[in-house]
């Protein structure tokens, strides 16, 4: 089976993780400041914290930013359900904005929209915008920006996908026009921890907040402090928090491939024009690359023509799994989640969503993919539409 994703270990990667094991640290040792401190050097930013997977990251920065009841935050249905959850977990309510069709990314003239009509009626605005990268591909930050100056909300950029990419020449997660940028170290995704994510920001105090969050509250800064020393051993626990810590071992294996990660997006986009120049002519299309990004290409989707095809979606998603080619979708819409659906949510409410999902397929896309096993994949693309 040809995956749709799948992670590239080397030796030196093995040999960097084996380094921490042999050593006196394995988990809050100098590997993780050393991560941390790379990614900020990649991204340009103030500010990176590692934590054990995206989930978390993103949690920590509704969190940081102050998310709680009463308040609303505004996402993408087309993601994963993570995305919307961590304001659920923050005792928020979560709306949704549909996507722009050709990209799958939230429609900035939608969120537009929809921000004028919630003013417009007295409606309440969203605390916290959080744009998905979907695929690889950036949102529309500059325009997203201008929106958050205009009705005051924070935005958290999804970058999951999106390590790697660029924004109009600056790199996904320079957060030169959001808040705070988060990125996902699953094995699927451009690098890999084995599991993990990062918080990255360029504001001192949201990188103090996510720092103090991410492991228990507790801390040994005397300035964060509400009394005095008992002794070299002392600390307190000054706010609420929770184990996301991220461990050396992960770090290690994140540092080393990190020395990879425009090689690695280099030739996604290789394989990605392979499979544009193949599909031209077919009745399928994938997603519109806009020319201010540079796409890190984790996902590579196509959305099929089903009445030139005369074939449902899951027939020749089902041919294709026939043929060995590990597809998948992303994603089901969130909002129609069993979950959503009891808060109020129906079938309906973001149909260019809905749309999309319903003739979307993923192909195989990832740095080891051979040009023999894409030819394959090709060949059954070709064969499962025919």
């Amino acid at each position: 089976m040809i995956p749709y994703g799948r992670q590239d270990i080397t030796a030196e990667d093995i040999a960097r993780v084996g380094e921490i094991l042999n050593s006196d640290f394995l988990t809050q040792g100098p590997a993780v400041p050393a991560f941390e401190k790379a990614m900020t050097e990649q991204c340009g930013t103030r500010h990176a914290m590692a934590v054990n997977s995206a989930t978390s990251a993103l949690h920590l920065a509704c969190r940081a930013l102050g998310v709680g009841a009463g308040d609303v935050v505004w996402t993408s249905p087309i993601t994963f359900v993570a995305t919307a959850n961590v304001a659920r977990m923050c005792g928020a309510e979560v709306d949704f904005v549909d996507i722009d069709p050709d990209t799958a990314n939230m429609s900035v003239p939608a969120l537009a929209e929809k921000l004028s009509r919630t003013a417009k009626m007295g409606g309440r605005l969203p605390k916290v915008v959080m744009p998905v990268h979907f695929g690889g591909q950036s949102c529309d930050m500059a325009a997203l920006a201008t929106l958050a100056q205009e009705y005051e909300f924070a935005v958290i950029e999804d970058a999951s996908h999106a390590v790697g990419g660029r924004y109009r020449d600056r790199p996904v997660g320079a957060c030169a026009y959001s808040d705070i940028t988060v990125f996902s170290f699953h094995p699927v995704k451009i690098i890999t921890t084995g599991e993990g994510g990062m918080a990255l920001t360029n504001r001192d105090d949201l990188a103090e907040k996510m720092t103090l969050l991410r492991s228990h509250g507790v801390t040994r800064d005397p300035a964060q402090m509400t009394g005095k020393s008992d002794g070299p051993w002392y600390y307190e626990q000054v706010d609420l928090g929770y184990n996301y810590r991220m461990t050396d071992v992960q770090a290690a294996l994140g540092l080393s491939q990190l020395a990879r990660l425009e090689d690695y997006v280099r030739r996604r986009h290789v394989l990605a024009a392979r499979y544009d120049v193949a599909f031209r002519d077919l009745p399928l299309a994938p997603l519109r690359q806009d020319s201010d990004v540079y796409s890190a290409y984790h996902l590579y989707v196509v959305r099929l023509d089903l009445d030139q095809i005369g074939k449902s979606r899951r027939a020749v998603f089902e041919r294709l799994k026939e043929r060995g080619i590990g597809v998948n979708v992303h994603y089901i819409p969130v909002h129609t989640q069993p979950y959503y659906r009891a808060l109020g949510f129906e079938q309906g409410d973001f149909p260019l969503a809905e749309a999309y999902y319903a003739r979307a397929i993923t192909l195989p896309l990832y740095p080891a993919l051979t040009e023999e096993a894409q030819d394959k994949v090709i060949r059954s693309v070709k064969d499962a539409i025919s």
